[in-house]
């Protein structure tokens, strides 16, 4: 079971992901983060297997919160989602 971080400020986007991504028996949310900063402290505490990131996020952005997780977990992937 691959264990996801779902990455976004808008609470509806995070609650439809994770409706949406729940559906599929080999995923499961680990956690969710709404700003950049809650991102990179949910990525080193939860240690998933993939992180799905916002690119425009309050407190540190998403390029911002790559580039921290990169520095501790230079593998894990990041899939960005952003409505740019």
């Amino acid at each position: 079971m691959k264990r996801l971080l779902i990455c976004d400020d808008q609470e509806i986007v995070c609650a439809g992901l994770q409706r949406i991504l729940e559906t599929d028996p080999q995923l499961s949310i680990a956690g969710i983060a709404h700003n950049g900063e809650e991102a990179v402290e949910l990525a080193a505490s939860l240690k998933p297997d993939l992180v799905l990131m916002d690119l425009k996020m309050p407190v540190m952005n998403g390029v911002q919160a790559i580039r921290r997780i990169r520095v501790s977990q230079p593998k894990l992937p990041i899939l960005v989602l952003t409505t740019y």
